[in-house]
Formats: C-alpha cells, structure tokens, sequence
C-alpha cells in the first residue's frame, strides 16, 4: 500500500502530465511554424492559456503573406493583448514592448525569447522604430500599439501617435489592423493569469498605404494616416463613428 508521501508525489506527476501533455502535443504540431523550439512550446502554453482560461476565439488568420512583412496594429486594453493576436499566425509577431518590462527579471528572459522591440515609452525612441523598420523589411511582423499604452478609460482608443504610420512607409509594408475585447486585466502586469476572460479577436483586411510610400516627411501625412488606422480597428470594433485623437508633441504616458 502507497504511503500518504508517494501519493502525493504520485498526484503531482500525474497533474503534470495532464497540463503538459497537450502542450507538448500542440509544440509537435507546430512543426511547420516559423519559430524555435522553444517558442514552439511557448506558443502551445499560449493556446492553452488564451483558448481554456480566456475562451478566446480570433476571427481568422493574420492576412500577411509567409514572404512579406507587415505592421499589425490593434487597440490595447491589457498586457495579455499580444497572445490574442499570436493565436492568428504560424510566425513570430516582434512586438514594441516598454524597455521597463524587458528589464524585468521575470519577465525579461520571455520577452528575449519571443524577439520583442523594447521601446522606450516616454519619448520618441528612434532606434525602436529603425529595428521595426529592419525587421518588417526582411519580410518579418511587427506588432504595435497606436495608442501606446494600456487603455483603462471608457473611451474606445485613448489618443493616437504616428509611430505606426511612420513604421508602415518607411518600411512599405501593408498594415493588418485588430481589434480585441473581452482582454482581462485588474490593473497588475500578470493578474490576467488568475482570472476568467471572455476574449474576442478581431482581424481586419490588409491596409495598402503604397499611395504614400515617400511622403512621410510632407506635412500632415502621418497624422492622417494615424487616424485612418485608429478608425479602420475601432470599425472592427463596432465603433464605425470614432474619431481618433492624436497625442500632442510632448505627450508623456502615464
């Protein structure tokens, strides 16, 4: 007969292996993945996460073809947006994180690992936006928040900056824009993790802004462009009436 001790340790293997188990199952089928290994696994925890714990269901597959880059943008309501987006493609998406979240010691190893842009959030960071630029030229995804940070009003998108826009012409790619809801957050970086969620992804049709490649430095372009993005996922949204605010020249986030 068992004693108390190996029952337990019995129990606790056996709990592993259901958890595991589907991961792993999920890292295998990803074979045909443009990712590592290790991401591969990642990304059969991410499934598991957003499909069980935040039902989430995405629209469709990110349009992008396997051979060409291309900016995603979408509304921000939670640090758990980017695994909603994942859920829609079989590549890494490099997304422009705040440098105070790569610098963190529990959240910075995973960040490295998934290849993120850190960006600094309280100005301008140009060698953020070259490395976006480099990455969607090669043919690579880049994620990117318009409105810069987290969404905690009751407004559909907080104000707007350029970057986006700037991003899109300078490295002439299409832009695919998303909308989420249902994103859970209670106000910590990884509370998500202990609550229930309803999540509903969004995926709009490819932006061609080709009409503009080289006119970013002409006045007015990206700000117009801006608010042609931020309209185009708050639509997706069921917001067709939006109009996008832009941050002014010295916006500083909270």
């Amino acid at each position: 007969m068992m004693s108390a001790a190996t029952t337990e340790i019995l129990g606790t293997w056996v709990l592993a292996a259901i958890v595991l188990l589907p991961i792993v199952y999920l890292a295998f089928r990803s074979r045909g993945f443009l990712l590592t290994w290790h991401q591969r696994f990642w990304w059969g925890v991410n499934y598991v996460l957003t499909r069980i714990l935040w039902r989430a269901r995405i629209s469709g597959p990110l349009p992008a073809a396997a051979d060409r880059g291309a900016l995603i943008v979408c509304n921000h309501r939670s640090p758990m947006d980017p695994c909603f987006i994942e859920l829609g493609t079989n590549r890494v998406v490099h997304w422009m994180i705040a440098k105070e979240y790569c610098h963190d010691w529990k959240l910075g190893w995973f960040l490295r690992m998934c290849e993120v842009i850190p960006t600094n959030r309280a100005a301008v960071d140009t060698a953020a936006t070259k490395m976006a630029i480099r990455y969607a030229q090669r043919g690579e995804l880049v994620g990117l928040f318009p409105e810069g940070r987290l969404n905690t009003t009751d407004e559909v998108m907080i104000s707007g900056r350029a970057g986006a826009a700037l991003i899109a012409l300078k490295a002439r790619v299409p832009v695919v824009p998303c909308y989420i809801e249902g994103s859970p957050y209670d106000g910590t970086t990884l509370g998500a993790l202990r609550m229930n969620a309803r999540v509903k992804a969004t995926v709009g049709r490819p932006i061609d802004l080709s009409e503009y490649y080289g006119r970013e430095g002409e006045r007015g372009v990206l700000q117009e462009l801006t608010r042609r993005l931020m309209r185009e996922i708050a639509r997706l949204g069921g917001h067709p009436d939006f109009q996008p605010q832009l941050a002014g020249r010295f916006y500083r986030p909270e």
